[in-house]
């Protein structure tokens, strides 16, 4: 595992997932939303994101969280290992609430500076949204997956604990 992307509904623990595989595994962890996300909360444009993804997964080896889905088939064409974090939007829904409590005001670490927590219908329907509408999309790319790559598919937030432990051990 050089290259592992990671993928979700926001809330689905994506960022945190990231950061203690790349504990375990000494492997950069790129956060896409640090990417994406200017100051003041604005969106790196297309043309731009694009090229920033060429560059990033040119990169030797790296843990990539975000969705992205844009930049989906770049990001899939080379990792060879992709983990998809297929959790209920309520438990995604509670995770994203919890977060806005817990950063009101200040920016996540893994996001850009100056883009403070926030939580606003918009996203709030698209983590709702995301099994009807996002899901299928995502699963039929990830019946695309080669041979080469490994696909890992996590339902529960108790099978990433002790996929974890798993990892450590080696």
């Amino acid at each position: 595992m050089k290259k592992i992307l990671i993928i979700g509904s926001g809330g689905a623990g994506k960022s945190t997932l990231a950061r203690e595989l790349g504990t375990i595994l000494s492997l950069e962890v790129i956060h896409l939303d640090a990417w994406y996300w200017n100051p003041g909360w604005v969106e790196t444009p297309k043309t731009k994101w694009q090229s920033i993804i060429q560059d990033l997964t040119l990169r030797e080896s790296w843990i990539m969280d975000g969705n992205y889905s844009g930049t989906l088939d770049i990001r899939l064409s080379v990792a060879d290992t992709v983990i998809f974090l297929d959790f209920p939007r309520i438990l995604c829904l509670s995770r994203v609430i919890k977060r806005r409590f817990i950063y009101a005001g200040k920016s996540r670490p893994e996001m850009g500076s100056d883009c403070p927590e926030r939580l606003n219908w918009e996203f709030i329907k698209y983590i709702w949204s995301y099994p009807i509408i996002r899901r299928p999309g995502i699963l039929e790319k990830l019946s695309q997956v080669t041979p080469s790559q490994q696909l890992i598919i996590f339902r529960k937030p108790t099978q990433v604990g002790e996929f974890l432990q798993k990892i450590s051990l080696y």
